[in-house]
């Protein structure tokens, strides 16, 4: 058995315990004293480093950024611009690139809406506008909105690693293409797409190039400045910072032009006009921050607490399956396909345990997740797969729980009908 690595003060955590055995009788072995949270990919924890970032720009430093006139104002004006700057140093662009905006889907839409709106109003000819069947849904829905305003969508299929085949790529930009849209990092497979690649066949083309960060930054490095692209999406509350704000890269040399989508004051060089928030945008710019700057250091810890957890489901499951490859992939995303047992099913049996079916935005919806249907699977295999994301503050102990926990729920309820989780309390 493996040590575990250190973690924040240079601690050493112990050799983990094989609790399943435990969980699988009925012996004692208490759980942690909260849920144990493992969707990571939907959203994770503000860090307290960031929190304490926030928390004058609510009630001592509350000044309107556009009030230049007077020193509230010019303060708070002076914080956006410090966290500005720290969004632009994890994207490697310039600071003149970064509008800020409510998240990534309010970016995915500017983006991909504004470009080719810019573009048809200009007078450009171009009307395909391409993306891939793996997307977010908010860049599918901005994509597909676009047919009603005469543009061709065209979305593209992944091979079943869930990566893009460049001479896909290469075949579908054949006719003249305007906007290719493609995200770094999927947000269930963790699959990492080798955009510096696919952005130089989409330029060569003569396409513009968008990419959905939300799941990249702070997971692997970006580079914008060298990869080509001409717009991306930010998300705060993927990168251990605030819900609610987020930005959009707007390249500007050679200049990517964009219709804004709404009216007003004119804010963010009136691409997204609103009261910007200090608050979010200082917690956002924290976040980019510590994520720069323990980016290494977090995806080793998170790489190799993931891999215990795999190496534990392994043993105890046998004949569960990884969806999407492991060779690029973001170092907290698990994706498993069970055997046996519905993934609704095991959700219900592990109330304290928090993992998903897939994406937050449409697990509302009980219907086979889209994009493992993209990658080849079928209807049932969908449903007996759970996404799992490690993340900064899970503990060993979170992977002891969660190991067990899956595999009891996966054999089924024992004795009775109990929770998963219910030999670890004790009960």
């Amino acid at each position: 058995m493996r040590a575990w690595p250190p973690v924040c003060g240079g601690l050493w955590f112990p050799p983990p315990r094989d609790t399943i055995n435990y969980l699988m009788t009925d012996r004692h072995h208490p759980r942690p004293n909260r849920p144990v949270y493992l969707d990571n990919q939907a959203t994770t924890r503000c860090d307290p480093r960031v929190v304490n970032a926030m928390l004058p720009w609510f009630a001592e430093q509350y000044g309107n950024p556009a009030s230049a006139e007077h020193v509230m104002g010019k303060t708070a004006e002076a914080a956006v611009e410090a966290a500005r700057a720290e969004v632009a140093a994890i994207l490697g662009a310039d600071v003149r690139e970064v509008v800020f905006t409510s998240g990534a889907t309010e970016s995915n839409n500017i983006a991909i809406k504004g470009a080719a709106r810019y573009a048809a109003r200009a007078g450009d000819p171009r009307r395909r506008v391409v993306t891939v069947a793996t997307e977010h849904k908010c860049v599918l829905e901005s994509v597909a909105d676009l047919r009603d305003e005469g543009f061709e969508p065209v979305v593209l299929p992944v091979k079943p690693d869930g990566l893009l085949d460049p001479d896909v790529l290469r075949a579908a930009l054949a006719e003249p293409t305007l906007l290719v849209s493609i995200m770094a990092v999927n947000n269930e497979t963790g699959v990492v797409q080798d955009i510096p690649a696919l952005a130089a066949i989409a330029k060569a083309a003569g396409a513009m190039v968008h990419s959905d960060l939300a799941q990249a930054v702070g997971k692997i490095p970006v580079d914008l400045t060298g990869w080509g692209v001409d717009l991306a999406s930010v998300s705060g509350h993927k990168i251990y910072g605030p819900k609610g704000t987020g930005a959009l890269f707007v390249r500007r040399r050679p200049r990517a032009r964009v219709m804004p989508l709404f009216s007003g004051g004119g804010q963010e060089r009136g691409l997204r006009s609103g009261t910007l928030a200090p608050s979010l945008i200082v917690g956002l710019g924290e976040a980019c921050r510590i994520a720069r700057l323990e980016m290494e250091a977090d995806n080793a810890r998170v790489s190799f607490l993931r891999d215990n957890l795999l190496e534990q489901l392994e043993r105890h499951i046998p004949g569960i399956a990884i969806n999407g490859t492991m060779g690029h992939r973001i170092a907290g995303n698990l994706n498993i396909t069970f055997p046996v047992e519905t993934a609704v099913r095991m959700l219900e049996r592990m109330p304290d345990l928090c993992v998903s079916t897939g994406s937050a935005c449409s697990s509302a919806e009980v219907e086979p997740s889209y994009v493992l249907k993209a990658m080849g699977l079928t209807e049932a295999e969908a449903a007996r797969t759970l996404r799992i994301g490690v993340g900064r503050f899970t503990s060993p102990a979170d992977i002891d729980y969660a190991a067990a926990t899956l595999a009891a729920a996966h054999q089924g309820p024992p004795h009775g009908g109990r929770h998963a989780g219910d030999h670890l309390a004790g009960i």
